[in-house]
């Protein structure tokens, strides 16, 4: 390989490996702690301070429009301007189409802003945009964080916790039904439902950024970083998704929205409980109608009084897919029931036509639908102006409705984020002090030589943060540790090649001849040491589990970095210093001139 195909090929490496470490650079550097928080909070934690930023900079737009409309506003409010802007050129289109002039203002003052919104209602738009400015503010800070380099719990703090799905027990709890038609993919299933049950739940109590994923069989691992109530957490995954179909009570829906739009404030308690039971019928809660909003969580958009009786257990609900209505070509959700299912379908719905029937999941109505005729035969088609996504959200539903999976907390542990801050400190000290003393060592001991493998350790550092990035790998006290071996074994193939070069300057070769001869004779050294220590790695990330694999994956990166940095990176350095510098001699050792 020739000078130029080397120096090429670490151009591009070192390119990539910016681009892989740039969102773990944003992240760290130059995103404010308070975005931090916010980006790591829970969709519906960002959602709620979207919102009140974009109450609070109505309320201050109005402020400043009330003291002058002719003043302009600051820099951090250029996306409002931008819209007001849009707003206005829309609005010079139109009057173009009709013969008409409009003429935009030159200066975006405060009311030439304001004055842009013009429709329905101009101050839930503004909301809307501000809403949305602070959203994706907040958003892409998410999304630089989840293409980071990632803090592990025993580094950042937070809890740890696993949890057994009794996988024998949903299946014998199915014996005696036909819906399972394959053990092994019931099981399958049962784990998947179980994983986004869980997932939804955390994520609904407002946690940060939790990792769920299955391990092993029947056994799934959550990390919950940050702060966290243990006994909160345990609540909501000790509990259990159900799935049912209530019977919608018109006249107690519209006597309780009425009740509900004269005391909004007043209609429930802090828990969310109605603060006066006796609004409406003993045998009715009320419950609110969900769909997905920008953040894709559930909002809710209205509510519903539904009976407390179920009409039929989801349990009962043996398959469901999306459909097309061959008339309206809208979505369809079609389920099949099993036949105790069917008999007590057909006598409800027979009894029940013209009335809406609510699909209720985890106590959230997900769709109430019109019962347009009696159902017999267990073959259910629901319909309702569904949307294709709404449409797959309930078929999902019912899916999985039947899968009810026992979990029990298997092992839970908390780590404090004071003590997850000084573990940090103490881990980069550690890697810092080993890479400087090192590097001293180098210098010393192979002086101008030296140079070359102190820049070979800094962008053997560099490499291996970058594909940590790359693979949003998470690093740990255990990968830290890793690293600091790393850095230890790396300069072992700078000492041989340097030991090399120096056998063959002893025998009075040349400068360029003597490099040659030393990384040629040092090849097959470098990497029978390396491919064992590699091999060993692998084996440790793959049989190995928790900190053990943290240490053993970054072990490996650091192999293969540190190889090519002392083969290639080391190499070019010296070939610059003889072809483009012109130099005879080498500065690699105190006894050889």
């Amino acid at each position: 390989m020739n000078k130029r195909t080397r120096f090429i090929i670490i151009l591009l490496l070192l390119g990539i490996c910016f681009a892989f470490l740039w969102p773990s650079i944003c992240w760290y550097a130059y995103t404010p702690k308070d975005q931090q928080n916010l980006a790591l909070g829970s969709l519906e934690k960002i959602k709620d301070y979207s919102t009140v930023k974009a109450h609070e900079e109505i309320e201050n737009l109005i402020k400043i429009a009330r003291e002058s409309l002719d003043s302009t506003l600051d820099p951090s409010y250029d996306y409002l301007v931008k819209a007001a802007q849009r707003n206005y050129n829309a609005t010079a289109k139109m009057a173009k189409e009709f013969g008409n002039s409009f003429e935009i203002p030159s200066v975006m003052t405060v009311g030439a802003v304001l004055n842009s919104f013009t429709g329905f209602n101009p101050r839930a738009e503004m909301e809307k945009i501000i809403e949305g400015h602070y959203r994706d503010e907040i958003l892409k800070a998410k999304r630089r964080y989840n293409n980071s380099v990632k803090l592990g719990l025993d580094l950042s703090g937070g809890m740890n916790i696993i949890v057994r799905a009794d996988l024998d027990g949903a299946l014998a709890a199915q014996k005696d039904s036909d819906k399972v038609v394959s053990v092994d993919q019931f099981k399958k299933d049962a784990m998947a439902q179980a994983i986004e049950s869980l997932t939804g739940r955390i994520d609904k109590f407002g946690l940060t950024s939790p990792v769920i994923r299955q391990q092993g069989e029947d056994r799934i691992y959550i990390e919950i970083p940050g702060a966290a109530d243990s006994e909160s957490v345990n609540t909501l995954i000790m509990g259990k998704g159900i799935l049912n179909f209530r019977l919608v009570d018109e006249a107690e829906t519209v006597k309780f929205n009425n009740y509900y739009s004269r005391n909004p404030a007043a209609t429930f308690t802090s828990d969310g409980k109605l603060a006066d039971p006796s609004i409406i019928a003993d045998d009715c809660e009320v419950m609110g109608l969900y769909e997905k909003d920008d953040y894709g969580l559930d909002e809710r958009i209205a509510y519903i009084v539904v009976k407390k009786e179920v009409a039929l257990d989801g349990k009962h609900v043996k398959s469901a897919q999306v459909t097309s209505d061959s008339t309206t070509n809208q979505p369809e959700v079609n389920f099949i029931l099993d036949s105790e299912g069917a008999a007590i379908f057909a006598d409800f719905t027979g009894a029940h036509v013209g009335e809406r029937l609510a699909i209720v999941s985890d106590d959230k109505i997900k769709s109430a639908a019109t019962i347009k005729t009696a159902i017999n035969g267990g073959s259910v088609s629901l319909s309702g102006g569904f949307s294709t996504e709404e449409a797959f959200n309930i078929q999902k539903v019912l899916q999985t409705a039947w899968l009810e999976v026992p979990l029990e907390v298997e092992s839970q542990q908390v780590v404090g984020a004071s003590l997850g801050e000084q573990a940090i400190h103490q881990g980069i000290n550690a890697l810092l002090f080993g890479l400087a003393a090192v590097l001293i060592f180098m210098i010393l001991f192979y002086k101008g030589a030296g140079i070359n493998a102190v820049v070979a350790q800094i962008l053997n550092i560099y490499i291996i943060f970058a594909f940590l990035s790359a693979f949003n790998l998470t690093l740990t006290l255990s990968s830290i540790a890793g690293l600091i071996l790393t850095v230890g074994m790396s300069v072992d193939a700078n000492v041989i090649i340097f030991e090399r070069i120096k056998e063959e300057l002893v025998l009075g070769k040349s400068r360029a001849v003597a490099v040659t001869a030393g990384f040629e004779n040092a090849f097959w050294a470098i990497m029978d040491s390396n491919i064992t220590t590699f091999i060993a790695a692998a084996f440790l990330s793959k049989l190995g589990t928790g900190s053990i694999q943290g240490f053993a994956v970054s072990l490996a990166i650091g192999v293969c970095s540190s190889v090519f940095t002392a083969l290639i990176v080391s190499r070019l350095m010296f070939d610059f210093g003889t072809d483009v510098l012109h130099k005879n001699k080498m500065s690699i050792s105190w006894r050889v001139k």
